[in-house]
Order: C-alpha cells, then structure tokens, then sequence
C-alpha cells in the first residue's frame, strides 16, 4: 500500500473511531437543521447543563486504597428531573458520558416521557473486583456525589457493569447520607432496584422488551410476520439476552449470536433457553451444542432479516456494514452504528431503528418504578408490559410519520419528534431570567 493510501487508510480510521459525543452532535444538528430548531434551543442543547467529575478513595480487599474517578453528566432537565445509568466499565470518560447523557435527554423526550438526560459512570474493571469491592465503590461514589443526585433532580439506574444490586446500594447510601424527610418516596432517587428494594416487575427485561416491541412494529409495518424472521443479536448481557428469549417466544428465529467471548450459529434457529442456560453455565457462547461455533467477524456476514446490536457502541462500523446480510438493524445498544457506516447501511438500502428508540424500554419502565415508588405502588408485569408497549408503538409511529413527511431516514426523524417537544417547552416557559 502507497503511502498516500496509508494516509487515507488512517484519516478513515480516525474518522471511525471519532468522538462519541461528535457523533451524537452530528446526529443531532442533521436533525436540528432539517427542522429549523430555534437557535437560542439549540445552543443550550449543544453542551450538557452540569458536568460532574469526583475522585474518591476505596479500601480494597486487601487493605490498600486506590483511587477511582467518578462522572455524572446532567444534559437537560427541562421536560423534568435528570435521568441516564450508572456504567461501570474501564472505558469511561468524559466524553463518552457527555453522548450517553445527550442521547437520554431525545429518548426521553421521543418517549414522551417527564424526563431529561443524565448518564454516569467509573472508571474501573468491575470483573476483577469482589462484591465488598464493589459495593464500597458504589457507595464511595454515592457520597461523592452528595446531593447532586435524588428522586427530583436526578435519578440514576444500571447500565453496563452494574445491575439491580448496585442500585440497591446506592439507594441506601443516599437514604443514610442525605435527610430524605421521606423514606419510602427516597427510594425513588434510583430505578432498576431489586423488587425487595422497591424495584419493578418488567425492569430487568424491560430494554430487551422494548427492542422486541421495535421489532414487532416494523415488522408490522413491512408486511412481515414474525414467524418469518431470522434475527441475529451481537451481545448476549441483559439486553441481548432478554431480546433473543423473548423475540423467540414472539416467533422468530434467532440464527445466530456473538459476545466478547466469540459467537456460535445455526441456520435453522438455536435454543435461546437451552443456549442461556448453557452461557450461564460456562461464560460464554462457543461450545454450545445446539450451535456451530463462529469466528467473531463472520457474525457480522451472518444471512438473517434482522441484526440487533445490543453490546456497546461503535460495534458496526462501515467495514462491516458493507458485509450485512439483513433488511433491517434495531439498535438495541447506544451508539452500536458509526457515522461512516450508518452512510454505508443507507446507501444499502437496509433500514436502522435508532437506539433512542428502540431501545427506550429501560427508560421508560423505569419511569413506572419511579411513579411506583412516589406513590407506594406495586405494578402487575402485565401492565407494565401493556404501558410500554403503548409508548413504544407511539414513539415508532410518531417517528415513521415524520420520516414520510420531512424524506428523511429514521434517526433524524426520531431527533425531529423528539426536538420539537423540548423547543415547546423553552418556548412555552422561556429562558430564565
């Protein structure tokens, strides 16, 4: 390769791997501009409201002490209180956070639902930590961030490298460290909490239920039936896994499946059960019986309707969006589709769900835990299910009708609903003084 062809090869690279939170601010301009978003909105939305970095101390195991960063973004609040996760991940920086938190404040808003943006994180390698690590890390952080977290202001829930039992912690250590007037009601400052704590049935697989409700309206929308479909999901955690089960118990066939630690397929349909149990039970995909082990970049080429990212972001970049077989990607994940490729996937015609649609469950159930925790409520699953389906399919309408009307792609559509909700508001209440 010349060196001019290196050159090329590398500004491509970088372009790639580009700022995450450029790339929410570009997704977010194409759509302001489409729609002519008044300025003095669009400043404000350029940059996060507050931006907040701790660094704490915590005693590990064997009695040293090690330094740990915290982050708490604050986007906007002003369609309500402050809402994102908790990431736990060695990958956790500022700007990073800065894009999570900028994409909870247009889901919420897509949603419909009375909350802005927020997001979270340390920086840390959660799997080489014991339990009593952890949970000293999570309460060190929940101090450290005092009160600029509570169930008015900002609410936190798990994301990568946290679940149910760290919000149980912080949850705690807010009620201990702050003088929350009103206990009950204060369990309300975290959602995604265990059901003992005062968590809600449907939470755990409320992001994964969601995708299924993204996919049942496109198929619904596309003439398909779900019986039909062969899906592939790339990331086997709480989202991909809970997508994979239930989209299977919709009917469709799940043809293949990839994770960290690589991937297995079978053209006929693996056994979403039988290949839980059997990733519970080992840590990983290869090996599985009712599977063929697949080398992880071939997953990427797997023939199927429907990919579903549902890992982390910047999975499919334009290399490999250029070897999809699929009709349609439902973005299970944050950010799964890079700028480059979500260019490639248009130009290949394949359709994408965008994430602050598809996968607005998480946000959204969560928001029925927080009504359930201020009004001492304990929801039946069913109606939570009914709840989120109903959001679900209005947000996928909402934003179909405006792709039709405005000739654009579906993410900058999702952006132009969920824009115009929060230029109604400044422009309803005004910008203070």
């Amino acid at each position: 390769m010349s060196d001019t062809a290196l050159s090329r090869a590398a500004a491509a690279d970088a372009q790639e791997n580009s700022s995450l939170y450029e790339a929410a601010q570009m997704q977010f301009r194409r759509a302001a501009d489409l729609m002519g978003l008044d300025g003095s909105v669009r400043t404000i939305l350029e940059q996060p409201k507050n931006e907040i970095i701790v660094n704490f101390p915590v005693r590990m195991d064997d009695g040293r002490y090690e330094l740990f960063r915290g982050y708490r973004i604050q986007h906007s609040n002003i369609l309500g209180p402050f809402k994102g996760g908790i990431r736990f991940h060695p990958e956790v920086n500022l700007d990073e956070v800065k894009a999570l938190a900028a994409w909870m404040t247009f889901k919420c808003a897509l949603a419909g639902i009375p909350f802005g943006g927020g997001k979270g994180g340390i920086t840390c390698r959660p799997w080489t930590m014991s339990e009593e690590e952890q949970m000293r890390l999570t309460r060190r952080f929940t101090h450290a961030l005092g009160t600029n977290i509570g169930p008015d202001w900002d609410i936190p829930a798990p994301d990568v490298g946290t679940n149910a039992r760290h919000m149980v912690w912080m949850m705690d250590t807010y009620l201990n460290s702050v003088n929350a007037h009103d206990r009950n009601r204060g369990r309300a400052v975290v959602t995604g909490k265990t059901l003992t704590c005062g968590g809600s049935d449907g939470r755990e697989k409320a992001t994964g239920q969601g995708v299924c409700f993204a996919l049942e309206s496109w198929a619904k929308d596309r003439g398909h039936k779900l019986s039909e479909l062969k899906i592939a999901v790339q990331g086997f955690g709480n989202v991909g896994s809970h997508a994979a089960l239930i989209a299977a118990e919709m009917g469709a066939s799940i043809v293949a499946v990839q994770d960290h630690t690589g991937a297995t397929a079978n053209t006929d349909g693996l056994d979403v059960v039988a290949l839980f149990a059997h990733w519970k039970e080992t840590g990983s995909l290869p090996g599985f019986a009712g599977g063929d082990d697949l080398e992880p970049e071939s997953f990427w080429s797997t023939p199927c309707d429907v990919m579903i990212p549902a890992a982390i972001e910047n999975q499919i970049t334009k290399e490999r969006a250029s070897r999809l077989e699929a009709s349609v990607v439902i973005e299970g994940a944050n950010g799964p589709t890079t700028p480059r490729a979500e260019k490639m996937l248009m130009k290949r015609d394949i359709e994408v769900i965008p994430d602050i649609l598809a996968n607005a469950g998480g946000v959204i159930v969560s928001f029925f835990e927080w009504i359930q925790n201020r009004n001492c409520e304990q929801w039946e699953v069913e109606m939570v299910d009914r709840r989120l389906r109903r959001l679900l399919l209005r947000g996928y309408q909402q934003m179909k009708e405006q792709a039709r009307k405005l000739g654009t792609d579906n993410r900058t559509a999702a952006y132009v609903v969920a824009l115009a909700r929060i230029e109604s508001a400044y422009a309803e209440r005004g910008i203070f003084p």
